[in-house]
């Protein structure tokens, strides 16, 4: 019975739905029934009374479903405002919507123009899917994705254009929990500081020898400034002593003719 599986579904999906009798108050199951009455009436041909049911449903919760589309069992739509639903959707069993929602066409073409999504595919809020495409089964969609092609089963699909991030064995209960999706652009940033901080390090470490190196050679150049005045001071040292050598004379022979000198040399006194 589609009445039970749509309560249980509430039951299952939404930790703030504490009793059966709350479940009967939530626009999504309003919106469901309706449209089980109106697709009815609109595969058998009725004309008018399908979209007025339609309109009624959409202005009573917020949320519209075309008559023409087809919902297995056990959808839930998450507080549903603003979620739209094709005429030529096909939506499989145990499939949830947030709001915001849209299962959407491109063009104005006739024929098959919306997606098709298959079972316990959960959309997140504001994602766009749009298209005769298809969502396999267990698709998971990120919040505000915009879906233009085929996402094959098992997979998460986020961004604009909407990628494929991650691939899962088998459908779980973690499936219907949007906070476990991947976040690549987040996984990104990461990369980045990571990457930055590294760089930093890097740089600081070269920075760090390099003033090292500048102050070693600043030693370096102090030393040979010194050597350098030390080497000026023995050459003018050495010129001074040339030139007291150059000044010494020899002094005569004295005395008695015995061999004894006065003194052998004189010469100027002269401070090296």
């Amino acid at each position: 019975m589609f009445i039970a599986d749509e309560i249980k579904a509430i039951m299952e999906r939404d930790p703030a739905a504490r009793s059966v009798w709350e479940a009967f108050l939530y626009p999504s199951l309003h919106a469901i029934l309706l449209h089980r009455l109106a697709h009815q009436l609109w595969v058998r041909g009725v004309p008018f009374l399908p979209r007025l049911i339609s309109q009624t449903a959409r202005f009573m919760t917020g949320i519209e479903i075309h008559p023409g589309a087809q919902i297995g069992k056990g959808l839930f739509i998450d507080h549903g405002m603003g979620v739209v639903i094709g005429e030529t959707t096909e939506i499989g069993d145990n499939v949830t919507l947030y709001q915001g929602v849209t299962l959407g066409g491109t063009g104005k073409q006739r024929g098959k123009r919306h997606p098709t999504l298959g079972n316990n595919v959960l959309v997140g809020v504001g994602a766009k899917v749009l298209g005769a495409i298809t969502l396999g089964d267990n698709v998971r969609v990120g919040a505000n994705a915009v879906v233009l092609k085929d996402v094959p089963p098992n997979t998460t699909a986020v961004g604009i254009p909407a990628k494929i991030v991650a691939m899962r064995e088998t459908f779980g209960a973690e499936n219907q929990r949007m906070e476990i999706l991947p976040d690549p652009s987040g996984d990104i940033l990461n990369a980045l500081q990571s990457k930055a901080a590294e760089l930093e390090d890097r740089l600081r470490g070269i920075l760090t020898q390099h003033i090292q190196d500048t102050h070693e050679l600043e030693h370096d150049h102090h030393t040979i400034h010194e050597m350098e005045e030390h080497i000026a001071r023995l050459e003018n040292r050495l010129r001074t002593l040339e030139h007291s050598l150059v000044g010494l004379q020899p002094l005569e022979k004295v005395g008695n003719g015995h061999g004894k000198f006065r003194d052998l040399y004189s010469y100027h006194d002269y401070a090296i």
